[in-house]
């Protein structure tokens, strides 16, 4: 009898180190974390919202004590250049060497990019926009022999930015064009999920955020590049999401339910950078830079019609899905369990009164062929399920999702 060959084959790279701990409180023992880690003089990042309507930002400081050297809130949403440029100057002034950031995405995005700006010296925004325009937005430093800051994450939403890994990000909102960093030193060194930091995050962002990261795992159970040691912990942190994320809106108060989050958020990027994103995210990176809008939103009116557009491709890993939504398959074909996942996911979305087509966004009808031609240009086309390479897939999609 012939044996049968194979067909699953890869490679897996192990992550950067970083170190995750997890709990109600463990923000108490961020002094002794951050000086085990060599970290002497540590400046504390968050935005306006954070800081201004809940008490993480105060705990924070109070638990770092004399080690806090100063704070800035000043970065909101997807880090504006100028707010970047000025954190770094405050970073030099008080000779910082620790970045502890608080908040979502825009946090720990921005503070990659303030590290490698310390490093470098760059300290006026003008300079940052011409190195962005030399390298294309894509800025790619020699760190050789040079010293970047400790970095230490503590996430109050769900969209587990701080698990990414090589890389960050401001926006020039003048050009409405984000300008990247690429290295691979750009990491967390210690992140930090505490559930008490999440307290007064607004259930519209925290709710989103979980949508997002639901995103995570669905990209990365059939973009190019899956595998056994990423689909795990996908599956489990979809069952989480799918379980616990009803039951952590703010008026509830369930510490619990919101670390299980945590936790799943943390799960769906387990394995960077051994996966790759698809359609869904590189829709929303185009619609949430073009028209300011949350890169959880933007999960939530375009997956479950990503899904729909994957499913002749992906039929099977979406049944797996379905079984992490809770949802009976004995009997069912591939197909068929994959229509259930989809339904799941869309249910979820209007569970928790989330936006759920383009056209509540307010995004104009009429601006779907330029959205669908600016999208051809991101990398998720390519690691899609099904490749993108005309204009007219996207409008499928589009159409649908408006």
């Amino acid at each position: 009898m012939k044996a049968e060959t194979s067909v699953l084959q890869g490679e897996f790279r192990p992550a950067a180190p970083y170190r995750v701990i997890f709990g109600q409180g463990k923000v108490s023992t961020l002094r002794m974390e951050v000086e085990q880690l060599g970290g002497r003089r540590a400046l504390l990042l968050s935005g306006r919202s954070v800081a201004e309507k809940t008490d993480a930002v105060r705990k924070i400081a109070e638990a770092l004590g004399k080690s806090c050297v100063g704070t800035y809130t000043g970065l909101t949403q997807r880090a504006p250049l100028g707010a970047a440029v000025e954190a770094t100057r405050m970073a030099l002034t008080t000779k910082a060497d620790t970045l502890v950031g608080v908040g979502g995405s825009t946090i720990s995005d921005a503070a990659r990019m303030i590290a490698v700006m310390m490093a470098e010296g760059i300290t006026d925004e003008e300079r940052l926009r011409e190195l962005g325009r030399q390298s294309q937005g894509r800025l790619r430093p020699d760190l050789a022999g040079k010293t970047l800051p400790l970095q230490v994450c503590i996430p109050t939403t769900l969209s587990a930015g701080e698990f990414n890994m090589g890389g960050g990000n401001v926006i020039d909102e003048g050009a409405r064009e984000k300008i990247h960093v690429r290295h691979p030193a750009l990491h967390a060194n210690l992140i930090v999920l505490d559930p008490e930091m999440a307290v007064g995050t607004p259930d519209w962002l925290w709710f989103s955020s979980g949508i997002k990261a639901l995103d995570h795992c669905i990209e990365r159970l059939y973009s190019q590049g899956h595998q056994p040691a990423t689909d795990a912990p996908a599956l489990m942190a979809a069952e989480l999401l799918f379980t616990y994320l009803p039951q952590s809106n703010e008026a509830q108060r369930n510490a619990n339910a919101r670390l299980q989050c945590l936790l799943a958020a943390w799960l769906s990027m387990l394995g960077v950078p051994n996966y790759t994103t698809g359609l869904s995210h590189a829709l929303g990176h185009i619609i949430g830079v073009r028209y300011a809008v949350g890169h959880g939103y933007t999960s939530c009116v375009t997956q479950p019609y990503v899904m729909e557009f994957n499913r002749p491709a992906s039929a099977q890993k979406q049944a797996l899905l379905a079984r992490a939504a809770g949802i009976d398959t004995k009997g069912m074909s591939d197909e068929g369990a994959a229509i259930a996942a989809a339904r799941a996911v869309d249910d979820l979305i209007l569970q928790l009164g989330m936006p759920h087509t383009l056209r509540e966004l307010k995004i104009p009808r009429e601006d779907l062929p330029v959205i669908a031609e600016h999208t051809l240009e991101e990398g998720g086309c390519r690691t899609n399920a099904i490749p993108i390479t005309r204009p007219e897939q996207l409008l499928q999609v589009l159409e649908n999702a408006w």
